[in-house]
């Protein structure tokens, strides 16, 4: 399916997600891409907006491919796409290297992001119903 821009998007999705209007939910958009759809969704189903901040874990030689990636959260959840590591021959080390460079680059963002307030919600100790954009 494609759309003319990501606000298009998000008005077409927020009415398939149209029986959540009402409910204690919250819309949580990745940063940067997602917010333009996020924010179309959370204005119609009347419902708070936050962001998660997720970032690629690149291999460190070819920092497009994607080797795992990292969302913020009270304890940082980690995702490894195994067959690239090994395809691509990295070592546990350059692994936890290349994570610990992202997770530091979220904290940086997230204090930029969130100016001294903690986010509504978090990816990984949510109390209400979450939809992720």
């Amino acid at each position: 399916m494609r759309f003319s821009d990501r606000s298009e998007a998000g008005k077409q999705l927020a009415r398939a997600l149209e029986h959540y209007r009402g409910h204690d939910v919250v819309v949580l958009a990745l940063v940067r891409g997602g917010l333009p759809v996020a924010a179309e969704v959370a204005t119609h189903l009347q419902a708070p907006l936050d962001v998660i901040l997720v970032r690629k874990i690149g291999v460190p030689w070819h920092r497009e491919l994607a080797m795992g990636a990292v969302v913020d959260g009270n304890k940082p959840i980690v995702v490894r796409e195994e067959e690239v590591i090994a395809l691509a021959r990295v070592t546990e080390a350059e692994f936890e290297a290349a994570c610990k460079s992202e997770i530091a680059e979220i904290e940086r963002r997230g204090s930029l992001y969130f100016a001294g307030r903690a986010p509504s919600t978090s990816p990984n100790a949510s109390q209400s119903s979450s939809m992720t954009a």
